[in-house]
């Protein structure tokens, strides 16, 4: 073979050498990237015509696929769309996937690692494939009693099993329907995309995980927990007179039964002037430390996602002293909130939450099921004792009479955080029980009552009441 002819030849060899290489890693490396273009219509016809797994909530599924007679072959829909919409999100043609439909969305399919053999099977026998089946913890009752209490006021309400971390209900409002994202007819489908991102209610925020907001007095919990790691009991004697913050004309009074009260009653009638001081005393970075080890910084639920909670760095005295009590740039997501009163009832172990418990083939064969995980200590046992103790007189003789629940100890902390003149105030309230065995959390955005009332404790604890008798 002469020179030339060789050269051709190599030079060919070395391009469909490059072709291969270059289709394998497309075909390897490449594969979930191009699949997940949004021009690949036909991956994208290919998975919606999926018989996809139910979401179930107890026995009922909240999602499912069905039958139908087009292009697509199955519909997805959503029973009581608006009400579990936070959690199991939606399945779309267009705007893809969110929720539980988007991180359990391999195993819904039925391809994901874990139902191999079932595939394999199926493809042998020449069966319809079928998705897996995804069983959350959520309690349908507790659900319900969350929607229907908060009764259209904007806002969250989040449940918690603070032995596990289950999450029991989480509840967001206003909602939206996902049947109306999920229809074939994508013209529909993209009207209510438009309609939906137009609101300026938000009814696609997940108000429960993923928006944060001033907690209010509610942090005042995060402060006596750092003033008992401090050396304080819950009977220990605290200055509860006018507060002047240093460097500042700004004077923070109140009624607190005295100028010398403990750190029980400040807690019980949620004295500002107390925590405040009390605050700039203890300082930023302890604080700051004291909110970490309840889960401020850390984001939680990767099946549906969340923000952070944040307690803010570089402040002055002034600054801290208003942190302590929830304002300043203290900001907190509802699911945070629920998780400072699971921690204080669990003996001051922060569990990490989760929201599925299993995940079944289609014949109902386990998959994976749900491991409770420790996130970190928050505070000692003892000290959690003390905590406990000071929160039951929150709610046995101070703001948030209002969850009292007859045969059940009910410990909590109400909170009113304004954050501008011209708005009313957003109300809190968290709370736990010792029967059930649940920590709650309510937020009302717009208390639509002066801020100088307790908005805490008359509109977001009765709320939490009807959760924890839901769950009886």
């Amino acid at each position: 073979m002469n020179r030339p002819i060789r050269g051709v030849a190599v030079t060919a060899m070395v391009i469909f050498t490059a072709l291969l290489v270059n289709l394998s890693y497309l075909y390897v490396g490449q594969q979930e990237y191009l699949n997940e273009r949004p021009e690949n219509r036909r991956v994208a016809d290919a998975r919606f015509a999926q018989d996809r797994g139910p979401i179930m909530v107890g026995n009922t599924p909240v999602a499912e696929s069905t039958k139908v007679k087009d292009r697509y072959k199955f519909q997805r829909t959503y029973a009581q769309g608006k009400l579990y919409a936070p959690v199991t999100g939606y399945y779309s043609y267009l705007y893809r996937t969110t929720g539980l439909e988007a991180s359990y969305s391999s195993q819904l399919s039925g391809q994901d690692d874990s139902q191999f053999l079932t595939r394999l099977v199926n493809s042998l026998s020449g069966a319809t494939p079928r998705g897996a089946t995804v069983e959350t913890t959520l309690s349908a009752k507790a659900q319900k009693a969350a929607w229907d209490a908060l009764d259209g006021r904007k806002g969250a309400v989040v449940a918690i099993d603070y032995r596990t971390g289950a999450v029991k209900a989480l509840v967001t409002y206003p909602s939206y329907d996902p049947n109306d994202l999920a229809t074939h007819d994508l013209t529909a489908s993209t009207e209510a995309w438009k309609r939906l991102n137009a609101d300026p209610d938000k009814p696609l925020a997940n108000r429960a995980t993923k928006e944060i907001y001033s907690p209010g007095s509610t942090f005042k919990l995060v402060t006596a927990a750092a003033a008992l790691d401090s050396g304080l009991t819950k009977d220990s004697l605290v200055d509860a007179s006018p507060y002047k913050l240093p460097g500042s004309t700004k004077v923070i009074s109140g009624s607190c039964g005295g100028t010398k009260i403990t750190l029980t009653q400040a807690l019980m009638v949620s004295c500002n002037p107390a925590f405040a001081r009390l605050g700039a005393k203890l300082g930023a970075d302890a604080l700051r430390a004291q909110a970490e080890k309840f889960g401020f910084g850390t984001k939680f639920l990767d099946e549906i996602g969340s923000a952070a909670s944040v307690f803010p760095e570089d402040i002055d005295a002034a600054q801290t002293a208003m942190s302590a009590i929830g304002e300043f740039e203290t900001q907190a997501t509802p699911l945070q909130m629920a998780m400072v009163s699971a921690a204080i009832a669990n003996g001051g172990v922060v569990m990490d939450p989760y929201l599925v418990d299993k995940v079944l083939d289609p014949e109902l064969r386990v998959i994976s099921t749900a491991h409770p995980q420790q996130q970190s200590v928050a505070l000692s046992d003892s000290n959690a004792q003390d905590l406990q103790s000071m929160m039951v007189q929150v709610v046995q003789s101070g703001t948030g009479f209002r969850a009292q629940i007859p045969g059940v100890t009910v410990g909590g902390k109400t909170g009113t955080a304004r954050t501008s003149a011209d708005r009313n105030p957003y109300a809190w309230f968290t709370a736990w029980a010792d029967d059930p065995s649940v920590a709650v959390c309510v937020f009302i955005e717009d208390a639509e009552i002066p801020a100088t009332d307790i908005a805490g404790g008359k509109l977001a604890a009765p709320i939490a009441k009807a959760v924890i008798e839901a769950l009886r």
